[in-house]
């Protein structure tokens, strides 16, 4: 396999890596921001775990919290008809724009083989941004922060266990917004867990 068949090798645009190559010895001023990642398809703890290495191994980024794992129930579909998800929030420090940060999100999941037949389908993978410093934005293709993470019990109880302090801009605190959604289908997985990269 050639470097560049793989998408978890060449991500993001060289000029992109250039400019944050250059700022990775110390990542100079980096941005938080908040994954949430999930998966219901195949060895779905290992493969949660490859995305956590795999972001830790971006250029400009560094994994800095991954919360517990929970067992979830699929959003949008008929109950029973998908494989339960496990789910899980990751924080990272990184000097590369929103933008860069969707590529990167979205090469991981492909590195996964993540297929976008259906909208709520069941997948390999999936990496989603919540949060981005406190960016806002209604751009159509990164929406900031995400649109529906105030109302997802699996992204806000993993991201309230890392960050207890932690508000969704525009939403208000974490903690707040857990009163008002239901936790039932939410299961932690106290058996499980995702290790830091070293």
């Amino acid at each position: 396999m050639t470097p560049h068949s793989d998408p978890t090798v060449q991500p993001v645009p060289a000029s992109v890596v250039e400019q944050v190559d250059a700022a990775d010895t110390t990542l100079s001023n980096p941005r938080r921001a908040v994954l949430s990642l999930g998966a219901n398809l195949g060895n779905r703890l290992e493969t949660l775990q490859g995305a956590v290495d795999a972001l830790e191994d971006t250029p400009g980024l560094r994994v800095k919290a991954v919360s517990p794992v929970y067992e979830t129930e699929p959003w949008g579909v008929e109950p029973g008809s998908q494989p339960s998800y496990f789910n899980a929030v990751v924080v990272v420090k990184t000097t590369l724009p929103p933008a860069s940060l969707l590529e990167r999100a979205q090469a991981v999941e492909e590195a996964f083989h993540r297929v976008r037949d259906e909208r709520w389908g069941a997948r390999t993978l999936d990496v989603d941004i919540v949060a981005y410093a406190d960016v806002v934005s209604d751009d159509p293709a990164l929406t900031l922060p995400h649109p529906r993470a105030h109302e997802r019990a699996f992204v806000l109880v993993p991201w309230h266990d890392v960050e207890p302090e932690a508000r969704l801009t525009g939403r208000g605190p974490v903690a707040d917004l857990l009163e008002d959604v239901t936790r039932e289908g939410v299961t932690p997985r106290a058996d499980l867990e995702l290790r830091l990269p070293e």
